[in-house]
This record gives C-alpha cells, structure tokens and sequence, in this order.
C-alpha cells in the first residue's frame, strides 16, 4: 500500500486542518510514493525508536510529536536532528507526525474515556465546529484527591504524579488535557473544575492555580500521551488490512531516583 493512500486513509479521520497554527503536522520526511508493508507507532521520533523501527523494517513511522518542529538550516551527521533525518532517509522509512490535529480530536477524549468522566465537553474549542483541545466532565462521584491519583496511576501505568493542591479535597468535576497545561488553567477555572489532570505544569503556574481554588495534578508528558500509541495502533489496524503495525513499548524518557 502506498504512503499517500495510508495519510489518506488517515487524514479523513484526522485532517490536517484542525491542527494549530504553530504546529507542523504531516509527513516529515519520505516519499509518498513508498510501499509500505509496516507501520510503527510512537510517542516520539527519538534515536532509540527510529532504531527500533529499522530493526523492525518499518517503512513508516507515526508518531505524535513531529520530528520537525522549529526551522532547519542544515542536515548533518553532527547535529542530532539531522542524524535522524540521514537515518530516516537512508533507510527509505518516511516519518509522519499527527500532533494537535490528533489532540483536537481525540487524545483528551480518549483519556476522558479511560478516567470514566461522563457528561464531557470540550475544553478549549479551537474550531468552528466546536471541537478543541482537552475535555472536562464529572467522576461518577466524588473522590479525595489523593483517590483520583491512585486511579490515574493505575489508568495510565505511572509510578507516580505531581500534586498541585489538598489531596484530602473531594472533587467530582474534572478537565483532563493531556501534554503541555499551563494554558488550561483558565480555562479549567472557567469551567468551574475541582482539578485539572495535564501532563506538564511550571511551578508558579500550578500554585497560583491552587490559590485560584484549583488542584492540579501533573501526571507527565508522557505519562497520558503515550495512549496515542495504542490507539492509533487499533484505528490502523482496522483500517488497513495487510499491513503489519507496530508498536513502540512502554518507555518512559526520564528515571525518578
């Protein structure tokens, strides 16, 4: 199958235009006209997955953040992203990113799903048709916070999470927006939640949300997002038949010590 029919099989579910403005969606590198017999699925195009991937012959790399984000001016083997580029290349493997397009339409909504909030609506809208990034909605009944933790570490497979805020505090209406948060807190505030669960939040950000009346729970980056993976790899896998995917394991980029 080739790669063009691949993003467009893709793209009807997830067009490109409900990516945000800043962002850089879409194939990175590669040739549309390449055959591809395997996919493989990640989080990030790091050194160790574009490995992975050659190990695994994948003609195609998906991932969520997009290998290409700030402007390049040159592609050598001396700078890190440009030995990703000469590896991706040389191997004939295209890179493909769906980044804000796929949080616009489905990363919050699948989290909200996993977390068991009902009643959800759209966070932040980023479109004229009223899609956008994050979710809130309410938990089937109150819980401490420290019980709503317990249960993100188990939904998402943490070690554990940061807590912004009383963990003996009941909440019951929650907005989730997975990766980068500090941009949700008004919105948060707005929508009248007990707590907003994100993926990255600075310090003063995350106090002045509790003084604000809102707990925050950080349970990382990658620590929500990496659900992209899997299910990106059963949309795939029922979309095109004959096509091996892959997925990336579980691998967190950081070690807590």
């Amino acid at each position: 199958m080739r790669c063009a029919d691949i993003l467009h099989v893709i793209e009807e579910h997830y067009p490109l235009s409900y990516a945000l403005d800043w962002d850089n969606c879409g194939l990175q590198t590669g040739r549309f006209d390449k055959d591809v017999q395997t996919i493989y699925i990640a989080l990030d195009a790091g050194d160790a997955v574009i490995a992975d991937a050659v190990i695994n012959h994948a003609d195609l790399l998906i991932t969520h953040h997009p290998l290409l984000f700030n402007g390049i001016k040159q592609i050598h083997d001396q700078d890190f992203i440009g030995r990703r580029i000469i590896e991706l290349i040389q191997k004939e493997m295209c890179c493909y990113a769906m980044h804000t397009n796929y949080d616009v339409l489905r990363m919050a909504e699948v989290a909200a799903q996993m977390l068991q909030l009902k009643k959800t609506k759209v966070l932040e809208a980023t479109s004229e048709d009223g899609k956008g990034i994050g979710q809130y909605g309410m938990l089937p009944e109150a819980m401490p916070v420290f019980q709503l933790c317990e249960q993100i570490k188990q939904t998402f497979e943490l070690q554990g999470v940061q807590v912004y805020g009383d963990v003996s505090r009941q909440v019951q209406r929650i907005a989730i927006s997975p990766g980068a948060g500090n941009s949700m807190i008004s919105h948060a505030l707005y929508k009248q939640c007990d707590v907003l669960i994100t993926g990255d939040i600075s310090h003063h950000i995350g106090i002045d949300a509790v003084a604000q009346g809102l707990a925050v729970i950080d349970a990382g980056h990658y620590g929500i997002e990496h659900i992209f993976i899997q299910d990106m790899a059963a949309f795939l896998s029922e979309k095109l038949k004959g096509v091996k995917i892959i997925s990336a394991p579980l691998c967190h980029p950081f070690t807590i010590v």
